[in-house]
């Protein structure tokens, strides 16, 4: 029965299972025990540009299952392994239900665009706010390449303008966003809020994928 059903696989399904039997990330997620690939493009962006540093507080938006979370949660030093460096915070938020992690606080099931969900997250913070806003948020694909771009670019509107609330002066953002018409509207709007602004497309984000990154950092909010 598994030949029959391997042979009735389509030419996708074979060529996803071949990528993903040959990606270095995923085989070196499952020796390093990150929950998933895209923990390599964080790892990546944060080996050159240096985001995440011991004592930094974290939000890591759209955290499901917890991959960025528990890079962050190394990084910033959140469990305090090193004594020598401070002890930062992470919070990982989603709609998804995540799994445990140790050295990190989880919200789950909760709507990042709910105010009820920002004044969780401000209980929840050690000083309200924080100095770095993960996102690696993506809405349900509708297979309609331009209204998923559309509405993955309303996500990080949405988390821009929660910033606003959430983080410190001269805090970083870095946002996932898909290429598209309006992926100019958000860069505008970032450079608005912040000093420094630039597009990133990490080696370990597949070259045949349309999503890049915004770093935004050195926010001017009060």
């Amino acid at each position: 029965h598994t030949t029959v059903g391997f042979l009735k696989k389509t030419g996708t399904e074979h060529r996803w299972l071949e990528r993903q039997s040959n990606d270095p990330f995923v085989k070196a997620r499952k020796w390093q025990h990150y929950r998933c690939r895209s923990a390599f493009k964080l790892l990546e962006i944060d080996d050159k540009l240096h985001i995440l540093r011991p004592g930094l507080s974290v939000l890591d938006c759209g955290a499901a299952p917890g991959a960025w979370s528990q890079v962050a949660v190394e990084r910033v030093n959140a469990l305090g392994t090193d004594p020598a460096v401070p002890t930062g915070f992470v919070l990982g938020v989603d709609l998804l239900r995540i799994s445990p992690l140790e050295g990190a606080v989880f919200l789950s099931e909760a709507d990042i665009a709910d105010p009820r969900t920002l004044k969780t997250i401000q209980s929840l913070l050690p000083a309200e706010k924080v100095d770095v806003i993960l996102s690696d948020m993506a809405p349900n694909a509708t297979g309609i390449k331009e209204l998923d771009h559309q509405k993955l670019i309303n996500l990080c509107l949405g988390l821009l303008n929660l910033s606003q609330s959430i983080l410190k002066p001269k805090g970083t953002m870095l946002c996932k966003f898909w290429d598209g018409h309006e992926s100019h509207l958000l860069q505008n709007r970032l450079k608005e809020q912040f000093q420094d602004v630039r597009t990133i497309k990490p080696q370990a984000s597949r070259k045949d994928s349309a999503e890049s990154y915004y770093l935004a950092r050195l926010y001017k909010g009060k």
